[in-house]
């Protein structure tokens, strides 16, 4: 017989599931068992008299462990569990499973010692339902928007942006790195005539951040896109894309992230508001009283950053905020500058926390070299120059983190939005 999955099993069929013994109540006379699966739980009655192997079976059960269970589903009213059980006529046992190690309330760190056992949970699964729902549905939207998904390189010969916060690694005679990002072969691909890409992949950053947003490697959304007349459209393609995401997680998964984390899942409007660093900090001092020193103000202090989330909500009654016009030298160097210096491109604020970077992307040739020798990156970036020698078009793109955005979505520290985390501290499981 064919295995069905626990949420098709319906009342008046016989059925064969496999799952995780949930809750096994073992009396004398009867047994009750809850088995789950990725899809749900459903329970299963055993009747011990007359069904000695069976009874002999169920009680050698523990939980957590694994069983294949054949038999007949029938209604009943007074299970709380779909109003339907299961009467097994066979149970086979898959894997006895010893006492957890942990429980749910454990500690984070114990926790992710036991990735594992810690993510079978309902609420822990529903983490990457979700992300796996904003993932396809940004991969949706740009499919049809006439995007080419491509998958770039992560060893790279010379160190992405900048020589700093890279993890080097020897790779035969000579050395190489791990990549920030595909930035460099996003551009490629723009000069390559591609005109549309997106990767959803795996970036690596060696900075020492012990937050509840940072980790040192991450999985980003990357895309980039030609024939720009400025970095608007850049922040227009996002605000309709991730407006789009919201809407498809809200209505697959709206009432169970309600339910189980207790957050709302809201749909903003377009277009989203957008206010340039300077003017933050104005409104910022007239209406909570926050400063930060000069040096501070081309860009965010992450103190400003927090802030915003209140400030947009009482401004224009949005959970998102596009920030503008940060200072030169906090801005890389192949973001496209205006006739006054100032940078083409924008962060964009979810909920108090930065989620993108885009941007214009300089595409001329003379003006990138110059830029990047400005910020003494000249030989170091020069196999990245080489892209714009023979014609470029005007293009921009952002970067998305999967695991922040999938943090925001339900309320979460970084550690428990990704699979299994990565930090200074943390190199296993």
């Amino acid at each position: 017989m064919k295995r069905t999955f626990i949420a098709d099993v319906k009342p008046g069929e016989q059925v064969k599931i496999a799952g995780f013994v949930e809750n096994c109540r073992n009396k004398k006379a009867r047994a009750f068992l809850v088995i789950r699966d990725m899809t749900g739980k459903v329970q299963v009655y055993v009747e011990k008299e007359g069904n000695e192997e069976l009874a002999a079976v169920v009680d050698q059960l523990t939980i957590d462990s694994v069983v294949t269970i054949e038999g007949e589903c029938i209604a009943n009213e007074y299970v709380k569990m779909g109003g339907m059980e299961i009467i097994p006529s066979s149970i086979r046992i898959e894997s006895i499973a010893d006492a957890l190690p942990i429980k749910e309330d454990s500690a984070i760190d114990s926790r992710l010692d036991y990735r594992w056992v810690d993510l079978r949970t309902e609420r822990n699964t529903l983490i990457f339902h979700v992300q796996s729902e904003i993932t396809a549905a940004m991969r949706d939207y740009l499919l049809k928007n006439k995007f080419t998904e491509l998958h770039f390189p992560k060893i790279i010969g010379a160190a992405s942006e900048s020589g700093s916060e890279v993890f080097k690694l020897n790779y035969f005679d000579r050395d190489a790195y791990l990549a920030q990002s595909p930035q460099f072969y996003k551009q490629m691909a723009m000069a390559a005539g591609l005109e549309r890409v997106f990767e959803c992949a795996p970036c690596f950053r060696a900075e020492k951040s012990h937050t509840n947003k940072h980790a040192t490697e991450f999985t980003s959304f990357d895309l980039e896109f030609s024939y720009v007349e400025s970095f608007h459209d850049v922040m227009a393609l996002e605000e309709e894309m991730l407006t789009y995401v919201l809407g498809r997680v809200k209505e697959k998964y709206g009432e169970d992230i309600q339910r189980i984390f207790g957050i709302e899942t809201v749909v903003p409007t377009n277009p989203f508001p957008i206010l340039s660093v300077a003017e933050i900090y104005r409104l910022l001092e007239e209406r909570y009283g926050y400063t930060c020193p000069e040096s501070e103000k081309g860009d965010l202090t992450t103190d400003a950053e927090r802030m915003t989330h209140r400030l947009v909500k009482e401004l224009y009654g949005h959970e998102f905020l596009f920030v503008t016009d940060f200072a030169q030298d906090k801005r890389p160097f192949y973001h496209m500058r205006d006739e006054n210096g100032v940078p083409q491109g924008y962060d964009l604020i979810w909920r108090g926390v930065e989620i993108t970077s885009g941007a214009q992307r300089e595409h001329r040739y003379d003006h990138l070299c110059a830029n990047a020798a400005e910020k003494g990156l000249g030989e170091d970036v020069k196999f990245y120059t080489e892209f714009f020698r023979y014609g470029c078009p005007p293009h921009g793109g952002f970067a998305i983190g999967v695991d922040r955005l999938t943090m925001l979505f339900l309320g979460i520290p970084i550690k428990e939005a990704m699979f299994l985390f990565r930090g200074p501290d943390r190199l296993h499981p």
